[in-house]
């Protein structure tokens, strides 16, 4: 769990099979969240999943 100090700047992000789209979570290095976006992947459902930095545009 990050200390108050961290700064969360990235974010892993889900999309719907209606196109909606959710944020998972926060973290604190792009590595961390990949972590997670391939930890989901490997579950082998049908969602897609990506990182984001915040602040960008969405897709």
């Amino acid at each position: 769990m990050p200390d108050s100090g961290t700064t969360l700047l990235w974010q892993v992000i889900r999309q719907d099979d209606n196109g909606n789209h959710y944020r998972v979570g926060r973290y604190a290095t792009r590595d961390e969240a990949q972590k997670v976006v391939d930890s989901l992947d490997s579950r082998g459902q049908q969602r897609l999943y990506w990182v984001e930095r915040i602040g960008e545009p969405a897709r």
